[in-house]
């Protein structure tokens, strides 16, 4: 799709519009791939080489100063790194982007909505040197930030309320997992406690209650973030039960090495890594940590009988379950001395009564969790050729030999392993600063969500399949800052944000530039980004008017078609139907059930659910246009702009086409498109007259508002 400003709105009156069908997506600059030899195959028996050793990702975090610049004016760290780079290859940097332009892409890049036209105009006007500052600090302030960044955070972890499979059941309190996350984000929770209390979380919470004086709400925070162990995709009826539990065991472990760590560990669970210094012991080393951890399953007889059910906790402290066992026991004891006493009339109705209390469930709430194995954990073999049946060597819980060179994070290792829980060690190692992986990861995942691709172009891998950092003293620089911060991730927002290189143009104009690094390797410009498929729906409620900004709580579910019902056989079956008031909130609330996805969401390119996914591919299809324009909440939201347009507009023509193109882009229409408009109303409307259509003049104006909501302004950031 082109920007709107760059056609006319002539072709509007073909149909319902040749210019909606316009969507090719521009180049995304950073996406090219990087030059460089493959990967070599590891041959023979499994040793660490030198080469291993020195691999950058497996080195020591290392802060070096910023190069010196001969730029007059002073320049962010960020950008002297940057810039350096530039002036060696002998380029120049874009200036910075519009007033307009830099306020809709921190909009959508921080809080996923676009901002009012009232916003713009007040940012465009104000010239003072702290202008840009407060925009962003009041971004980073907002609630709907953790609305945006959590979501990121749930690809990586492949969050969904269903199992999967046939019959794609339901994970109890699921949700309660995401509105830990976007708290998260929106307190500013260390990124170490992050990973602390999703790894062991129950066991923070278990601390805190023995203290006798838990804070607050924290202790129930910690339980329910061990949800994370719990999100994976889940088989109810396995061929074979001992598989399926170590299925289930690599699916977690896969997403803990992939989302904290960026490494393919799974790829060592039969085999040897081909490329990267993990053996098949230090997979199963690694499994060792999660041998304690009770498996998913529901405490019923046949087909999903796996496990002991014990996949919530109840929020409520150990006291208050027992006052409420106490009472309960209670009530059953007086009803059975009642019965024993009971005239044979009444006992019909007392048993029913004590059948009732016996079946009453705690009035708490609860949430999806982790537990523990009852006795010791169970021992764990190296499988041979990862044969569940073909066990060989024991081995214990260990982290892979490879960091081993990095003395202090040997220590940790040392530590962990003498004082706490398996888990608790687990997390302590990932979460320590100094971990090599840990904080260049995360640095890396949100440096990519502010430009399209990371400082590493594979964030999920950073072996030697994945490509090298191209700025890695800015990577180090970052991660050493983010340490320093206290694991602050928004402190590491604010830096991105203020920098000139996040503020610079999209142009693609610079020949030279163009010549030497088309793929803008080198950062000579910003890219040009589309949004999610959750922000292109949030921009369609937001201008239409009828964005409800409820935060938290059970998960939405939105209309679906017969025809989707009919492929799932989901109407009645696990599928409800919220409010329209309901359905009106942000994408991030919506059911996300793995075999019945929302179509809007999917034809825009929505996360799998299946596996952590730390960048969603962005692809160009007929449907994503035949979706927006023919879509039944895309039909709506339009009808609801129209609604707003003409109330916001005014009386004329002339002023609602301008309200429409400013609550729609945050700008005014140029000439050519007011008389493109203009022309356009009054075709549709004399059309429609002649042809007997109920409100011709209401009509084309919602025609014209389809159009502004299907536009590439509404869906790119610049």
């Amino acid at each position: 799709m082109f920007p709107l400003r760059h056609l006319t709105l002539s072709g509007l009156s073909l149909g319902l519009f040749g210019l909606l069908l316009c969507w090719a997506v521009p180049s995304r600059g950073g996406s090219a791939s990087m030059e460089t030899p493959g990967p070599q195959l590891r041959i023979g028996t499994f040793t660490l080489s030198d080469a291993d050793r020195s691999w950058w990702a497996f080195q020591p975090i290392t802060k070096q100063a910023p190069p010196s610049s001969r730029f007059s004016r002073p320049l962010t760290p960020i950008d002297a790194f940057v810039r350096s780079r530039l002036d060696a290859a002998g380029l120049v940097a874009n200036p910075r982007a519009s007033q307009r332009s830099r306020i809709r892409r921190a909009y959508f890049d921080v809080t996923g909505l676009p901002p009012t036209p009232e916003a713009v105009d007040a940012f465009s006007r104000d010239r003072s040197p702290g202008a840009w500052e407060r925009v962003v600090d009041e971004l980073l302030s907002s609630p709907h930030y953790g609305e945006r960044w959590a979501r990121h955070w749930l690809d990586l972890v492949r969050f969904a309320e269903s199992n999967g499979y046939e019959r794609d059941g339901a994970k109890p309190h699921a949700w309660r997992y995401r509105d830990y996350v976007i708290d998260a984000f929106n307190r500013d929770t260390p990124y170490d406690l992050f990973i602390k209390e999703q790894l062991a979380g129950d066991e923070i919470a278990d601390e805190m209650l023995a203290s006798g004086n838990p804070v607050g709400d924290a202790w129930k925070q910690a339980v329910i973030a061990t949800g994370f162990y719990r999100l994976h995709v889940w088989d109810d009826e396995p061929d074979d039960t001992l598989a399926a539990e170590f299925d289930d065991l690599d699916d977690i472990l896969v997403t803990t090495s992939t989302a904290f760590l960026g490494l393919t560990l799974g790829c060592a669970r039969c085999h040897d890594h081909k490329y990267d210094p993990l053996s098949q012991v230090d997979y199963y080393s690694m499994v060792g940590f999660l041998r304690n951890v009770e498996p998913y399953g529901l405490h019923h007889t046949g087909g999903g009988g796996r496990g002991s059910g014990r996949i919530t906790r109840l929020l409520a402290t150990p006291t208050e379950v027992r006052r409420w066992e106490t009472e309960k026991n209670a009530r059953i004891q007086a009803l059975e001395a009642r019965m024993a006493r009971a005239e044979p009339k009444d006992r019909k109705s007392l048993d029913d009564e004590l059948k009732r209390e016996r079946e009453t469930t705690p009035p708490f709430d609860a949430a999806l969790a982790i537990a523990e194995l009852n006795g010791s954990p169970k021992p764990t073999h190296v499988m041979l050729r990862g044969r569940v049946d073909s066990p060989g060597e024991e081995v214990r819980p260990s982290f892979p030999a490879i960091f081993d060179q990095v003395r202090s994070l040997s220590e940790v290792k040392e530590t962990a392993s003498r004082s706490m829980s398996r888990r608790q060690a687990l997390a302590q190692w990932i979460a320590s600063p100094a971990n090599p992986l840990t904080a260049r990861v995360i640095v890396n995942r949100v440096w990519q969500h502010y430009f399209g691709v990371g400082l590493v172009p594979t964030p999920d891998d950073f072996g030697r399949t994945g490509l090298k950092p191209t700025h890695p003293e800015l990577l180090d620089y970052l991660a050493a800052r983010l340490l320093e911060e206290g694991w602050s991730l928004k402190r590491l927002h604010r830096e991105i944000l203020l920098s000139e290189t996040y503020q610079q143009s999209t142009a693609a104009t610079h020949r030279k530039a163009l010549g030497v690094d088309e793929g803008n390797r080198l950062l000579w410009r910003q890219n040009l980004r589309r949004m999610e498929s959750e922000v292109v729906r949030d921009s369609f409620l937001a201008i239409s008017g009828v964005l409800n900004r409820t935060q938290g709580g059970p998960s939405v579910f939105p209309t679906l078609p017969k025809e989707i019902h009919i492929t799932q056989d989901s109407a009645g079956k696990g599928w409800g139907e919220s409010s329209a008031e309901e359905q009106s909130r942000r994408s991030i609330y919506l059911m996300v059930k793995r075999a019945l996805k929302l179509p809007l969401l999917e034809a825009f390119d929505f996360a799998n659910c299946t596996s952590s996914m730390g960048q969603r591919p962005v692809t160009t299809t007929a449907p994503q246009a035949l979706m927006a324009l023919n879509d039944g909440f895309a039909l709506t939201q339009a009808d609801a702009f129209t609604t707003r347009v003409e109330r916001e507009g005014g009386p004329s023509t002339d002023g609602r086409i301008r309200r429409a193109f400013a609550l729609a882009f945050q700008r005014q229409p140029s000439r050519t498109e007011l008389r493109s408009a203009l022309a356009l109303l009054r075709d549709q409307s004399t059309q429609g007259s002649s042809d007997g259509v109920k409100e011709p003049q209401r009509t084309a104006l919602r025609s014209l508002c389809l159009s502004l909501l299907n536009a590439s302004e509404t869906v790119y950031a610049d």
